[in-house]
């Protein structure tokens, strides 16, 4: 569908999107109103419509009673004289001859007026209001998906400024160190040089977190402004047409009928006439259509697009496709192609069928009566009765518009979804062939094969493994979730797609042994997926206790949201510690993969579905049935409001979820004591060749050999796992 919508002029400057977003809610609000308004006026037209014919029907009736009168007076007066073959006599007859017929076309079109033509403005006035509240409806819907959009552009702009002010301020510390380094020169102490090294980690990692922060920004800007396109330049068209779908036609016909009946009784009237035909044959829906939108032209016209606003002086305005980053975003961009190819057919054929469904069954009604048949022999009016297959017809209507709008509906929405996945797709397809070649770094092998165990992970109690193994998150759940972070967040039915048992089997055997085999080589996502629902499933106690099971289904059923997860939080945080930072990471992790959920069709609903009957348990005697929607329905929950359930870093320290994770993790809580490699970074000494002599005993923790700097990491439950960011984007 076309529209005339006109985009606003660019202003000069960058605008706050607070306030831009600001605008533009007031504007959606405004457009609502413009629709009831519209909606009124429609409602008003039809009912002074049908007040005008029952008056031109009553006006017309007693006009034809007073010619009737009028033609018997002089009638009988000519009965009581003798008949005369004057030319004069003859025009008087034909003159009376012709006011009876005249009295009985005004009849017939009084008869119209008061009866006939009234019936299909009453249906008319029922389904435009019953399609106008259906249209609202769909545009609210719509609007709170645009704003849904524009509040995860808010936040992704906000991590953005965030991360690369980390970054500024690590690569400040990091210029400062090797100023202090080059001021120093020979004198150079080890001390100086581990310093410069960690901060050099620190800013890669910092550069990295901002490197994906931006193009998550980045992303969900294209996003934001597509769907803002979208909606105003055809959304807002097409709904103005579905609330108007009828409207017209139904006004057509019954002025048509009007005319006919017109025509019939007043041929002398035939200039009147032409011009009422012309504004007849003027209706023109889509023309209203853009009338309107004219009218209102500061509530309808397109806003300003979002612009890329850096921070602190970033040039970088493109997304970033480095070496580092580049696989992510190439696995993305297949998913997002295939997404699109299904969502695009499946919406170009929504609404055709039902579109013409509607039209006919509205057009039901014959207001067209034979002229032919219109009068009898004996002059009475015709019988202008509804036939009976068109009142059987009308019988379902209801159901057709039903049928119809929830088309429209699926149309707008798969479009929209369609619009939101291009503009990503575009994005990503111009990143990704500007992309470094680079290859991607290595990641860490993490598993220890000699790693003996006293013990069992699976099918075991989790706070008995945490207080022997020293893992605050068990290595399974943290190297499943990192692994679906890095590779699966938008892989369509994560969690709800089974795995190969051969391969889920393979994987549990090797973390039963102590290893990480997620950080060796790459496995099947849905398989990784089913051994995390796995490890749940499996545990003596599930995740949540059971003696708070119906207490926790208790508080679910309050109605106010900051209520409910008040309470939630009052019980869960009376669990023990280890338990609520597992709970804590695993939910900040479901409502990452939630986010994504236009891409991996996983809904929060659709993960408790998953989840649900691995973290809660009922009794024993508890029906499992019965209980299972409410427990869905509490995880679900639990999944949107986790920010406000569990406690933060704060109230409870502890790991938690970060949703830029690291292709490489050196994790020292899972593993037994064993020197790691580090590549030292080459440095010149006063020479200017690259020392790579340097070594140190045991009691500086690092030992040079063939120019490689082997590091003593110290290990133990008090050394927590340092994260890198890797190349991973999300959504806050």
């Amino acid at each position: 569908m076309t529209s005339h919508v006109k985009l606003r002029k660019e202003r000069v400057g960058i605008v706050d999107y607070d306030t831009q977003i600001k605008e533009v809610r007031c504007q959606l609000t405004d457009q609502l109103k413009v629709l009831d308004l519209q909606l009124e006026q429609k409602s008003q037209q039809l009912q002074d419509l049908t007040d005008y014919l029952r008056r031109r029907g009553e006006i017309e009736s007693e006009y034809a009673r007073s010619l009737e009168r009028l033609a018997e007076r002089f009638t009988s007066r000519i009965k009581r004289k003798e008949p005369s073959s004057h030319s004069v006599a003859q025009v008087w007859l034909t003159l009376l001859s012709q006011t009876r017929q005249e009295s009985k076309d005004h009849n017939g079109l009084s008869e119209s007026c008061s009866n006939f033509l009234i019936q299909p403005l009453t249906h008319c006035l029922e389904y435009t209001q019953r399609l106008a509240k259906k249209s609202k409806d769909i545009c609210s819907q719509l609007q709170d998906g645009l704003l849904k959009v524009t509040t995860e552009l808010q936040t992704a702009w906000r991590t953005y400024h965030q991360y690369h002010s980390d970054y500024v301020c690590a690569e400040g510390k990091l210029k400062e160190a090797e100023k202090q380094e080059e001021k120093q020169k020979q004198s150079a102490t080890k001390k100086l040089e581990r310093l410069i090294e960690k901060r050099q980690i620190k800013a890669q990692e910092m550069y990295l977190k901002c490197s994906k922060a931006r193009n998550d920004y980045l992303i969900n800007l294209g996003a934001a402004n597509a769907s803002m396109t979208k909606y105003y330049l055809q959304d807002i068209s097409t709904l103005i047409d579905c609330a108007d779908l009828g409207y017209h036609l139904s006004l057509e016909r019954v002025v048509q009928a009007y005319l006919s009946r017109r025509r019939q009784c007043q041929q002398n009237l035939s200039t009147g006439l032409q011009q009422l035909q012309t504004a007849v044959s003027g209706l023109n829906q889509s023309q209203d259509r853009d009338t309107l939108l004219q009218d209102h032209y500061n509530t309808f016209s397109m806003p300003l697009r979002f612009t890329f606003q850096p921070h602190d002086g970033d040039q970088v305005s493109e997304i970033s496709a480095e070496c580092e980053v580049r696989c992510e975003l190439e696995t993305r961009l297949k998913q997002i192609q295939t997404r699109l190819k299904v969502v695009t057919q499946e919406t170009e054929e929504k609404m055709s069928t039902a579109q013409s469904s509607l039209n006919e069954s509205i057009s039901d009604d014959d207001l067209e009566p034979s002229t032919s048949s219109s009068l009898s022999q004996d002059g009475s009016a015709e019988d202008l009765t509804i036939k009976p297959s068109v009142a059987r017809r009308r019988a379902n209507a209801q159901e057709i518009e039903n049928t119809f709008f929830t088309r429209v509906k699926e149309f707008l929405v798969g479009s929209s979804l369609v619009s939101k996945l291009q503009a990503k797709h575009d994005l990503l397809e111009v990143a990704v062939k500007k992309g470094i070649t680079n290859s991607l770094r290595v990641r860490k092998n993490h598993s220890n094969a000699n790693l003996t165990q006293n013990y069992q992970l699976f099918n075991g109690d989790m706070l008995s493994f945490i207080q022997t193994s020293g893992q605050q998150i068990p290595i399974v759940v943290e190297s499943c979730i990192r692994f679906i972070n890095l590779n699966g967040l938008h892989h369509e039915g994560i969690f709800r797609v089974p795995g190969s048992q051969v391969e889920v089997n393979n994987l549990r055997d090797a973390f039963e042994q102590g290893e990480d085999p997620l950080a060796e080589r790459k496995y099947d996502l849905d398989s990784v997926a089913g051994v995390l629902k796995l490890y749940f499933r499996g545990l003596k106690n599930p995740l949540f206790p059971i003696d708070s099971t119906n207490q926790l289904l208790e508080h679910a059923q309050i109605k106010n949201e900051a209520e409910r997860a008040a309470q939630l939080k009052t019980v869960i945080s009376s669990y023990p510690k280890p338990v609520i930072i597992v709970m804590r990471y695993l939910f900040a992790f479901l409502h990452h993969v939630s986010q994504y959920s236009d891409e991996n069709m996983m809904q929060p609903y659709n993960l408790a579905v998953c989840f649900g009957p691995s973290l809660i348990r009922g009794a024993q005697d508890d029906d499992v049935v019965t209980l299972q929607p409410q427990i869905n329905a509490l995880v679900k929950g639990i999944i949107l409001q986790h920010e406000s359930i569990f406690p933060s870093l704060s109230e409870v320290e502890g790991p938690i979820y970060e949703k830029c994770m690291t292709l490489e993790q050196d994790d020292c809580t899972s593993f037994s004591p064993a020197p790691s490699q580090r590549r030292e970074r080459p440095r010149a000494n006063s020479s200017g060749s690259i020392d790579q002599k340097r070594s140190t005993g045991p009691a500086g923790g690092a030992i040079v050999s063939s120019g490689k700097l082997m590091l003593q990491i110290p290990v133990g439950p008090q050394c927590r796992p340092r994260r890198i960011p890797s190349p991973c984007l999300h959504r806050e």
